[in-house]
């Protein structure tokens, strides 16, 4: 019998890894000679079965580590270029992942290529988080490279889900929680890399599963709904209480508490955005009806609410049932929010502000900043991201442009609102500096409706 042909691949020599060497063409992608993802899973599951999952080596620290990289818009380049060039960028991203692994990585590791511009990495070693995620943005930006083709010069926007791999996971599981944080990530102009924090999709709880448990959770009322304060200022740093901004949490039975930006990524999944919107604003609606006359209630909008022929409707319907004041009410969009599409939001938030309630743009300074939204919107409030606030004690030029944003906001007759506070220091330098407004971790952080009556009375 002959002896089986070596798999031919397309990589340079000398940066395949021996734990892919052992796989024959059948787990061996076509293409770029890196493994199938069904390979990859066999391999992780081995990893996950022989115990390096755990820490009994690694002083605690969790020893597998994987990261799913995906490529945004890959398919554009196929269209654009042609199948040929869409190649050749595969190979050369699977070129570079190989030889930042070798170069950096310590322990064993391996690497696959799932559908399109999807990229899997996993390495058997302990490693800090920190060193986890600078390994991640290293990568990225050896991605991000300008790729040089005869059909024109390719730059390409890598997209990082993290994961470390819990301690008796199932490789899909870990798989699972990847691919559902990376779904997230391709939708995120700001972040290249984002962490699976056990929030987007949980251990031991497939998308599917938990997709299945909101729609149960809404239908029974089981999604709370907390309150993160809000202080007013003046230039002086004198404060009082001023309103709150309403945040959803869901204790899931099983898996404990989930925040905010993770539910709201599973309500999009299963297309139950509206309703999960719906009892937010209604649940909220009628705790502030029992508030002080000069406190306000902030809410937030999806696109998905901007989208609904029925948002307005049926949030004045909402505000009507409740008793609560509409001058009372502020809506919170984001950038995010707003490219999804602009004539729609510019229409749906004109008709609400002539109801009397308030607009604020959100996360303001963490996208692209785009000065459009402010000729055309119907604003009343910009609110920082907490980006915008972290260097303002310590560095000139953040204070420079905390100043700048104040002073355009102030020309356009909008106040601003600093989020995510976490000093004195920065509290006191946003007073000075003329935001109307703030909130964070240094007053208060988001609580249940019970604790925040109980700060009310004081």
């Amino acid at each position: 019998m002959k002896a089986p042909m070596p798999f031919r691949h397309n990589l340079p020599a000398g940066i395949i890894p021996a734990v892919m060497q052992d796989h024959d063409e059948a787990g061996r992608d076509p293409l770029t000679g890196l493994l199938t993802l069904d390979a990859s899973r066999e391999r992780l599951a081995e990893w996950v079965e022989q115990g390096k999952s755990g820490a009994e080596t690694g002083g605690g620290i969790p020893r597998v580590h994987a990261m799913l990289m995906g490529i945004r818009r890959f398919e554009t380049i196929n269209l654009a270029y042609g199948e040929a060039t869409g190649d050749a960028a595969l190979i050369e991203v699977a070129t570079r992942i190989a030889r930042l692994a070798t170069e950096s990585l310590n322990g064993p590791w391996f690497a696959a290529r799932g559908p399109g511009g999807t990229f899997l990495l996993i390495v058997d070693e302990a490693c800090s988080r920190e060193r986890w995620h600078a390994f991640a943005d290293q990568l990225a930006d050896r991605i991000a490279q300008p790729i040089q083709r005869r059909a024109g010069t390719l730059r390409l926007s890598p997209r990082i889900a993290l994961l470390r791999v819990l301690v008796g996971e199932s490789a899909e599981s870990a798989m699972d929680r990847l691919a559902q944080t990376l779904a997230v990530a391709q939708r995120d102009v700001a972040r290249r890399v984002v962490w699976v924090d056990g929030e987007t999709n949980r251990a031991g709880r497939t998308a599917a599963q938990l997709e299945a448990d909101l729609l149960h959770a809404i239908d029974k009322g089981e999604i709370e709904v907390h309150y993160q304060p809000q202080f007013a200022l003046d230039e002086e740093g004198n404060e009082h209480l001023s309103g709150a901004e309403a945040l959803a949490r869901w204790n899931h039975p099983k898996l404990g508490r989930i925040g905010a930006a993770a539910l709201f990524a599973i309500a999009d999944r299963a297309d139950h955005l509206a309703p999960l919107s719906r009892h937010i604003a209604e649940t909220a609606l009628n705790a502030a009806s029992a508030w002080p006359g000069h406190l306000r209630l902030s809410l937030n909008v999806t696109a998905a609410d901007l989208a609904a022929v029925s948002f307005t409707f049926d949030l004045g319907k909402a505000l009507g049932k409740s008793g609560f004041p509409t001058d009372r009410l502020t809506l919170e969009v984001t950038e995010q929010v707003l490219v999804a599409d602009m004539s729609l939001a510019e229409r749906s938030l004109s008709d609400l502000a002539r109801l009397g309630i308030r607009i604020a743009l959100d996360d303001f300074g963490a996208g692209f900043c785009n000065f459009h939204y402010l000729k055309t919107l119907p604003l009343h409030y910009l609110k920082l991201d907490r980006s915008m606030v972290d260097g303002i004690t310590d560095d000139p030029r953040d204070l420079a442009v905390l100043r700048a944003i104040v002073a355009m906001a102030k020309a356009l007759d909008l106040d601003v609102v600093a989020e995510g506070i976490e000093t004195e220091a920065q509290r006191l330098t946003v007073a000075r500096e003329g935001c109307s407004c703030y909130q964070g971790f240094v007053r208060a952080q988001p609580m249940p409706e019970a604790a925040f009556l109980a700060l009310v009375r004081g």
